[in-house]
């Protein structure tokens, strides 16, 4: 179709023709460069049009702006606020997993996890899509995140249990020997089809799905995990208790765990790992508590809010019995027992009166000489690893494994480590800062993604430097 007299008459740049490839829009009058000649025997030379170097649109030459040769075009502005908080809080970790593995797995893992972080519920789909839009890609660069290259890792490290060893040991070495090691669990769904782990727990053949059991050690005075482990769902927790302590090779530091967890079960490693001690809870109708009359306090614990009665004693053996009463537990758990009693009508006077003996008591054993307010809150603190657990159900989206095998389940959760870690050391930047007080943490996370930058600012950033968007 012969271009328009009057579209050939505006001014373009010379050795240039306009062509008209027929379809309406902007882009109709394409400009492309004179490339060559064709030389044609027994007649004038025949042009050849290259590339297109503009468009004639309403009658003026509009030239086309490319990127640089050789390169695509990237962003000049990225997601800064929150990727840049995971990462001043992340270092040493970069730091044991470059120690332990290759540099290209080492920044694929730190940019899955701190994605998790900073994105609830993202999907292996659209990791590369968040990777590219915040500055995590400048923090890690070169990452492989297509759905195959986070497959393929995960199985990678689920299958190489000794750097998964060699990582946690970094850590627990970090542990000072007079800190408190909570060791509990949790339960994941596990909706794959074909890995061994996903066996049926207790709780899941009542909801009709798999689990696997994540078990945890955790610093209660760093407020933060030290290492992890999958076990299968239907796994009890006595009997994984030794397991982990010896898979992990955990030596040193007062552990302070749940009623699953009895210390009889880890006898031989407690005797194995003399810096080892325990603080475990006892159950209410335990004879020692009657035997050494735990429940005449001699003492109300000072400093703190709650009112708490309490006991100390050292008991056959050597080791010590700690007892606390609170007493505003004691009124949630009376009222609680008599409004069930009333509406079933099954209240009994002897019954009652055993009852209110223990109503908001919790007695402690531990093989250490400890302070009474010091065991009460180090059992107390174990709310910080629920916290924990909370999060890394919810606010990171962790609580399911859609994986297809053992390998990449047990690869996923080191990773989940990784999150978990950095989760926690947030919070506790956060409430360090008193930013808690007007904000949660869902709401802090979301107001610093907000926060973009210039890719080409220098890497301390400064309120007025210039190179905020």
């Amino acid at each position: 179709m012969p271009v328009p007299a009057d579209i050939r008459a505006v001014p373009r740049p010379v050795n240039t023709i306009v062509d008209d490839n027929g379809r309406d829009g902007p882009k109709r009058y394409a400009v492309r460069q004179r490339s060559s000649s064709k030389y044609v025997p027994g007649g004038n030379p025949q042009p050849r049009n290259g590339k297109v170097v503009g468009h004639i649109i309403d009658h003026k030459y509009v030239p086309i702006h490319e990127s640089k040769a050789g390169t695509s075009a990237e962003p000049d502005m990225l997601s800064y606020g929150a990727s840049a908080l995971v990462k001043s809080v992340t270092k040493d970790l970069v730091s044991d997993l470059l120690a332990v593995y290759d540099p290209s797995d080492a920044y694929a893992m730190m940019s899955i996890a701190t994605l998790k972080v900073i994105k609830p519920a993202v999907t292996a789909n659209r990791m590369a899509t968040h990777y590219h839009r915040t500055f995590v890609c400048k923090d890690y660069p070169g990452a492989a995140m297509s759905p195959n290259s986070i497959g393929n890792l995960l199985q990678r490290i689920g299958m190489d249990g000794s750097r998964r060893k060699q990582f946690y040991q970094l850590r627990i070495q970090s542990t000072s020997a007079d800190h408190h090691v909570a060791i509990d669990g949790t339960l994941k769904q596990d909706n794959s089809k074909v890995n061994d782990l996903s066996a049926y727990s207790r709780k899941a053949r009542v909801r009709g799905c798999s689990e696997v059991s994540v078990l945890y050690a955790y610093d209660i005075e760093r407020m933060e995990p030290v290492c992890a482990e999958v076990f299968p769902g239907n796994s009890i927790d006595a009997s994984s208790y030794p397991a982990f302590i010896r898979d992990n090779d955990i030596r040193k530091g007062i552990i302070v765990a749940d009623k699953g967890f009895p210390p009889s079960k880890i006898k031989a490693e407690l005797q194995e790992r003399p810096d080892l001690h325990f603080l475990t809870p006892i159950k209410r109708n335990d004879a020692r508590i009657s035997d050494n009359d735990m429940l005449s306090f001699e003492g109300v614990l000072t400093g703190i809010a709650a009112h708490i009665v309490y006991k100390k004693k050292q008991i056959k053996g050597g080791r010590y019995l700690y007892a606390f009463k609170d007493t505003k537990k004691a009124s949630a758990e009376e009222a609680a027992y008599l409004a069930n009693a009333q509406k079933k009508n099954t209240f009994l006077p002897e019954k009652y009166a055993k009852k209110q003996a223990v109503f908001g008591v919790i007695v402690l054993e531990s093989d250490q000489d400890l302070d009474a307010k010091t065991a009460y809150f180090c059992y107390e603190d174990r709310w910080l690893l629920e916290l924990v657990f909370n999060r890394y159900k919810s606010d990171e989206c962790l609580d399911h494994t859609d994986v297809q095998n053992d390998y990449s389940v047990i690869g996923g959760e080191f990773v989940n480590f990784l999150s978990t870690v950095a989760t926690c050391r947030i919070i506790r930047k956060a409430r360090t800062a008193g930013l808690f007080d007007h904000m949660s943490y869902g709401e802090l996370m979301d107001d610093l993604s907000s926060a973009w930058r210039r890719t080409d600012a220098p890497e301390e950033p400064a309120t007025d430097d210039g190179y905020w968007v």
